[in-house]
């Protein structure tokens, strides 16, 4: 009888937890309409451009792309003003993000440093790469210690990860602190790489002065990530690009799985990028959004973190209800957002910023719900049936 074993690392994984698909609360709770507000995906949907180039070129779908896609590459290097060499593309940031850990640390013998929580795949995927992961707790109010950060590296260590704007809180450090983490970087650990996830950056008030890639700022010990799933709409056909040091490009296109970028989604790509229109809606879309749902929570009592992203974290009002009964409270009402009991914040809650009417369905779920609860724990339900 065939016996499985896996390795010691793969036992103690504890998987990806993505949000809830429409699918399954619609099945769930017999609902024929529910809102989506959990995954931080474009509240607009796919550019008209990439619907349309989808579209076009379904036919070619029996075939190969070309190889390291190089159209999508050159494009990407002409948006950021650099050369092609230094840029990458993969099957969503996670492709990139994982190769990086795998070319970089030693499996037993290397480390990576990031801050807890974070986006979950950086420990995922160093912890399925036999690498050792080490972790600095966020401060209070979820802004960055790069200084504690720091502490962690020693001379085993090969790659710092920051989200900025983070995840799940949204806070955005200044350009100059993230500058000052490379430099310090460099001379106390010249072999390690500072991996700036920058996936919400353009949804920040001024990406230029946010962004050390936008700015043009390019330390040589620093990579920056950035996909088309939030911004572009992308998300279902996954796309993500890296811009490395010179060099570390050419090892990761040796250890990438050729085509992992698939046809569709390269033509989908390189629509996005031309759909201008698109984009600055979006942006519009969400940055106002983002008020709504802040002045919105705010004025129900919630505590609501500053966000530079497509998602706003909150915690109810105390004495209320606990974070989980206020997310299945949603969901019965055909709304998903998402729980943060993965990122070990369960009393914390994240919705994404959607469209005008979602936001407005949302707000007044969320009126809705503490209303109840504040009517049942004041026995006014009984009091108003008699």
């Amino acid at each position: 009888m065939f016996q499985i074993s896996v390795r010691q690392e793969i036992l103690a994984l504890k998987a990806y937890v993505p949000g809830l698909s429409i699918a399954e609360i619609q099945q769930k709770y017999g609902l024929a309409q529910v809102i989506k507000m959990a995954s931080n995906e474009n509240p607009l949907g796919m550019p008209p451009l990439a619907i349309q180039a989808v579209q076009r070129h379904a036919d070619m779908g029996f075939r190969y792309p070309q190889g390291g896609n190089p159209r999508l590459v050159e494009a990407l290097a002409r948006r950021h003003c650099l050369e092609p060499a230094r840029v990458v593309v993969g099957n969503g940031s996670d492709e990139i993000i994982d190769l990086l850990i795998r070319i970089m640390a030693e499996p037993g013998i290397h480390n990576l440093v990031c801050f807890d929580p974070c986006f979950s795949i950086y420990p995922i995927q160093g912890r399925i790469g036999g690498v050792e992961v080490r972790r600095q707790p966020l401060n209070d109010d979820f802004s960055f210690d790069f200084d504690a950060l720091l502490s962690h590296v020693d001379d085993n260590t090969r790659l710092v990860f920051v989200t900025t704007p983070d995840n799940p809180s949204g806070y955005c450090p200044p350009r100059e602190a993230v500058a000052q983490l490379a430099r310090r970087l460099a001379e106390t650990a010249p072999r390690c790489l500072l991996v700036v996830d920058e996936a919400y950056m353009d949804f920040a008030e001024n990406e230029q002065e946010s962004s050390l890639l936008a700015s043009g700022i390019l330390p040589e010990n620093t990579a920056f990530l950035r996909t088309f799933s939030k911004s572009f709409g992308l998300a279902g056909l996954r796309v993500g690009y890296g811009i490395l040091p010179p060099g570390l490009a050419d090892f990761w296109w040796r250890a990438r799985l050729p085509f992992s970028v698939n046809i569709l989604a390269e033509e989908a790509a390189l629509a996005a990028l031309a759909d201008t229109a698109f984009l600055d809606a979006t942006m519009h879309t969400v940055r106002r959004g983002r008020n709504v749902l802040t002045v919105g929570l705010t004025a129900l009592g919630c505590m609501v973190w500053p966000s530079a992203a497509n998602f706003v974290l909150f915690r109810l009002p105390e004495n209320t209800l606990g974070a989980q009964d206020c997310f299945e409270a949603l969901l019965r009402r055909g709304i998903i957002i998402r729980p943060l009991k993965s990122y070990n914040l369960p009393e914390h809650l994240r919705v994404s910023v959607g469209n005008k009417d979602e936001n407005r369905a949302f707000l007044a779920a969320m009126d809705a719900i503490l209303l109840e609860k504040h009517r049942a724990a004041n026995g006014l339900e009984n009091k108003e049936l008699k």
